[in-house]
């Protein structure tokens, strides 16, 4: 590990955190050679803190490792609704957004954002047992419920702590590309990529041979992002009426399938830009997009971006 990490990321564990809440970034974002990130677990103070299901902590750091941070998460803990989080905590995450440092809110983290008013207007989403529970204690907030995780820029949150590995690898995709993001997703034994736009749960009972069924044709597109596929191709794969296919796709994953292939292919894309050398023609047909000025007008559309300026972005000082 380099002694200059490109990213400071701050863990701030609050009374009552959840351990899996603190494990999640810590774990992602854990210092390593591979990883240009530096992981301080903090407190208010140093030292112990009561944690929630049985588990405490003691913490090395306190609320001055906020000051140090590029990244803040802020995990979920017990009783958001009932407490606020002292004045000193609401403080430093205000100082450390106001000098450009992100804030990450994992489940009920987000009431901890919510206090210190930077949620106001905007989208923000938590555990979806406590969406009511935020919209009624703060009402300025954009409570979303049926969302796996927000981005709104410099504060972000996620639901349950499961959307919370969601959220980092988004945070990894968006700092070092999808390469990185693939690989950290690997070494957890999690999916690479699922949609911030998901629903936190699905809303009624699924035969679980047909969700298999569903997997196994993403998984069976994924190889085959270079040939045509339609909706009828996917839904002939998965024995399924498109009409069927497509309403449950959109259950499942966030997205339209057409979109989800669009996407995928784009992301594709995304990491041939980053550890190849191809020409932009190539990468576009190997995709699936047929030509350079295809893949250009959906990297601008979903990216913001052209392919040559990603490139350049990613392969800096390698």
């Amino acid at each position: 590990m380099s002694a200059s990490p490109l990213f400071r990321v701050a863990v701030l564990v609050l009374e009552g955190a959840k351990p899996l809440d603190v494990g999640i970034p810590a774990q992602v974002f854990t210092t390593r050679a591979s990883m240009p990130y530096e992981v301080r677990v903090c407190g208010a103070a140093p030292g112990p803190v009561a944690g929630g299901d049985g588990l405490s902590y003691y913490v090395a750091h306190g609320i001055e490792a906020l000051e140090w941070a590029d990244i803040v998460f802020v995990p979920g803990y017990r009783h958001p609704d009932r407490d606020d989080p002292p004045q000193v905590v609401v403080d430093a995450l205000i100082a450390a957004h106001n000098r450009g440092a992100r804030l990450a809110a994992i489940s009920t983290g987000a009431f901890a954002l919510a206090a210190t008013g930077l949620l106001d207007g905007k989208r923000a989403t938590t555990h979806w047992h406590y969406t009511q529970a935020l919209a009624a204690k703060r009402p300025l907030v954009q409570v979303d419920a049926n969302v796996l995780f927000v981005d709104e820029g410099s504060v972000l949150t996620s639901a349950g702590a499961a959307s919370g590995i969601d959220l980092c690898l988004h945070i990894l995709r968006g700092d070092l590309g999808v390469s990185a993001s693939n690989h950290a997703a690997r070494r957890l034994v999690a999916a690479p990529y699922r949609s911030g736009g998901q629903a936190q749960y699905v809303p009624r009972s699924v035969p679980e041979s047909l969700g298999e069924r569903f997997a196994a044709t993403r998984e069976w597109a994924l190889h085959r992002l270079g040939e045509p596929l339609t909706l009828e191709v996917l839904a002939r794969h998965a024995a399924v009426s498109p009409r069927t296919f497509s309403r449950r796709f959109v259950e499942d994953t966030g997205y339209t399938p057409m979109q989800w292939v669009m996407r995928a292919r784009v992301d594709v894309a995304r990491e041939l830009l980053e550890r190849s050398q191809r020409s932009i023609e190539q990468i576009a047909a190997d995709v699936g997009l047929g030509t350079g000025a295809n893949l250009r007008l959906h990297f601008q559309r979903i990216l913001d971006t052209t392919p040559s300026e990603y490139r350049r972005t990613f392969t800096q000082g390698q």
